[in-house]
């Protein structure tokens, strides 16, 4: 991202992660600050950042790397702080209600589009993008292509103000807007 940033070019980062391991040595090892050290170095990024969860986006480390300018997600991608199994785990001590769970944390592209979380949804083929690969990668480059043309006219102060505001609003939106 630094040599991204020396040389104004853009970055783009692809998302598929199940998230960080929630164990105690994982935090003793610094994965809360490391997460936290890559929120920061993409919210001081002066170059456009396009972020794509292309598969499933789980946990701190998926939220680090969309911290973009825009986030876009495949059709049947999944977005979330936390997955089902964690969420069902700390609310109700029951890892097996975890479809309870999936269904409040809402973390489906349809959902996270309409509460802003995510601007831009990318259809996928029927059955999903495995079942059409080439389809697939068309589709997310011309979504990336049509997303960097825009912002790379905006000035290097302007995206970096842009981006800092659209984290710190994150969640503001409800259902019903």
């Amino acid at each position: 991202m630094d040599l991204a940033d020396r040389f104004g070019l853009p970055v783009i980062a692809l998302v598929d992660t199940p998230g960080a391991y929630p164990g105690k040595g994982a935090e003793e090892r610094g994965q809360s600050e490391a997460i936290a050290r890559s929120t920061e170095k993409c919210l001081a990024l002066t170059v456009p950042l396009v972020s794509v969860i292309i598969g499933e986006g789980g946990s701190g480390g998926a939220v680090a790397f969309a911290t973009g300018n825009t986030v876009m997600m495949l059709e049947h991608s999944i977005y979330s702080v936390i997955s089902p199994e964690g969420c069902a785990s700390i609310l109700w001590k029951d890892a097996e209600k975890m479809r309870e769970a999936a269904e409040a944390l809402r973390l489906t592209a349809q959902d996270l589009k309409t509460l802003g979380v995510i601007d831009r949804i990318i259809p996928e083929p029927v059955g999903g993008a495995q079942r059409g690969r080439g389809d697939t990668i068309a589709a997310v480059g011309k979504a990336l292509e049509a997303e960097l043309q825009v912002l790379m006219k905006r000035k290097p102060q302007t995206l970096k103000d842009q981006r800092r505001k659209k984290f710190l609003e994150m969640g503001t939106k409800g259902l019903a807007a």
